[in-house]
């Protein structure tokens, strides 16, 4: 019989009140420039319910200084937490995730510590906050208010708890895994991936609207387009709304939208009742406007990629080259014991694979790959491209 771990329900020092106001703020930078040691930080956003990703709550913990809880609604601007960490490391759980909406508030870290990725990099198959606090710290934390409306205003206490919890871990877990990471003689590689997500930004894509779920079941033009003026139209409903644009209508709801033959915003609201008659009537103009595009004006079946260079293989060709390129890389992945996608992004490995012979090392420092990941991936990808049949 499984014995259940403890859950770690409260604070050590119980949940520290909010800051929201200049003066306490003020003096929460002087305290935590005062702590010493690396920075636990998180951010709780309302992802599905408001527009956009922005931090409503920043949590903050630093030994000899404590945790600090900050409405970052109220204090738009918490760029002074820069000078009171200096060079000091921020621990970050999923960097990626958190650096955005911290960036948005003008927090520029100088040192990082991702205890998502580092848990990757050891192998572990659970990398999620609570299942890495179980496996490094020995206690379960309950996450049941990991998908609440952040932007509530009062926050619940229940929630404060919850916020005060996942920083408080933070710290004796990034030991835990410093430790692991130099055991395991990968220490130079995380160190390596550390500094590179220092300059993290999120992916930007000049057409948006293609990311629309279920898009490429369309193959009429006239239907992309009018998906692209209803996405379009959706999301600056929900801009000026400061609502998350699938509870205006879901992606399903658009593509389904674009492939019915509508004539007016009556026949809009029949299918979707929850529309207002302004919401219908704007996304009925955009449809409309889709439907007088001319040919020369209808957008490509496919996002044009300006970075896509010529290449001399058949599309099989590349299939074939790019498969036999990713089993190569599975097998390095596996003797190392760390994830492909981490060992290298797969989206490298697939620009590699349309290219005829290539200095492999040098290819893959142009496309950003880390000094670690040209070390362990180059002699295997370039050992395999030389059996692969020449253009």
């Amino acid at each position: 019989m499984t014995t259940e771990l403890p859950l770690l329900a409260t604070p050590a020092h119980g949940v520290p009140p909010l800051v929201d106001s200049d003066a306490e703020f003020s003096t929460a930078c002087d305290e935590l420039a005062h702590g010493s040691g690396p920075i636990a930080i998180d951010a709780e956003r309302a992802s599905g319910i408001r527009y956009g990703q922005r931090a409503f709550l920043v949590q903050l913990r630093r030994a000899n200084a404590g945790t600090f809880l900050l409405d970052s609604e109220v204090l738009a601007d918490l760029s002074p937490l820069n000078s009171a960490f200096g060079a000091d490391e921020w621990v970050i759980h999923s960097v990626t995730q958190d650096l955005p909406c911290l960036q948005e508030r003008g927090m520029r870290p100088e040192a990082l510590f991702d205890t998502e990725l580092a848990a990757r990099m050891l192998g572990w198959d659970k990398f999620g906050l609570a299942a890495v606090a179980e496996r490094t710290l020995g206690v379960r934390l309950a996450k049941e208010h990991s998908a609440a409306d952040w932007s509530k205003r009062p926050l619940p206490k229940e929630w404060l708890n919850y916020a005060a919890l996942d920083v408080e871990v933070l710290l004796p877990i990034r030991d835990f895994l410093r430790e692991a990471l130099i055991d395991a003689d990968k220490w130079e590689f995380a160190s390596q991936e550390f500094e590179h997500l220092l300059d993290f930004e999120p992916k930007y894509f000049a057409e948006p609207w293609r990311r629309t779920h279920g898009l490429t079941k369309l193959k009429s033009r006239k239907d992309i387009a009018k998906v692209r003026e209803l996405w379009t139209a959706r999301d600056e409903m929900a801009a000026e709304t400061d609502t998350a644009p699938s509870r205006i209508l879901r992606d399903r709801d658009l593509v389904g939208l674009a492939q019915s033959r509508v004539h007016s915003s009556d026949d809009i609201m029949a299918t979707w009742p929850k529309l207002s008659r302004a919401d219908a009537g704007r996304l009925y103009r955009a449809y409309r406007k889709a439907t007088r595009l001319t040919g020369d004006e209808l957008p490509g079946r496919r996002e044009v990629n300006a970075a896509q260079t010529r290449t001399p293989f058949s599309h099989t060709d590349i299939k074939d080259r790019v498969s036999a390129l990713k089993a190569a890389m599975a097998e390095v992945a596996e003797e190392h014991d760390i994830p492909h996608d981490v060992l290298l992004q797969p989206a490298i490995v697939k620009a590699l694979g349309a290219q005829p012979r290539v200095d492999v090392e040098e290819f893959l420092v142009e496309r950003g790959a880390r000094p670690w990941q040209v070390e362990l991936s180059a002699p295997a990808l370039r050992d395999t491209i030389e059996t692969l049949p020449a253009a």
